[in-house]
């Protein structure tokens, strides 16, 4: 495939990725939403607590008498770090993907 005089892979990196930009951040930041909010599917698979996911090593904070509250919080806002990153870096794609079709 020509365009142009570019070649396929020059056709990919100057056409279809900046055209497909806004819809690979919103897929890319619901897909991590929604592997943040998984809480029952790791807990039933996993049996070791070496290998839990991140939800479950918070849920481990809590003991059986009491819970370490600020222990438990400080722990939740560096979990919640790097999808408030992604979330910052992509919120300009993610508006941009959501309103793409509603123009006249």
């Amino acid at each position: 495939m020509n365009l142009d005089g570019a070649g396929a892979v020059r056709a990919l990196f100057s056409l279809v990725i900046p055209l497909s930009r806004s819809a690979m951040a919103t897929v890319g930041i619901f897909t991590a939403m929604q592997a943040w909010n998984g809480f029952l599917f790791p807990l039933v698979l996993t049996q070791s607590s070496s290998v839990r996911v991140l939800t479950l090593g918070l849920w481990d904070f809590q003991g059986q008498f009491g819970q370490n509250v600020p222990l438990l919080l400080a722990a939740m806002v560096l979990a919640l770090l790097p999808l408030l990153v992604v979330y910052l870096v992509g919120r300009r794609y993610l508006l941009a993907g959501l309103t793409a079709g509603s123009g006249k």
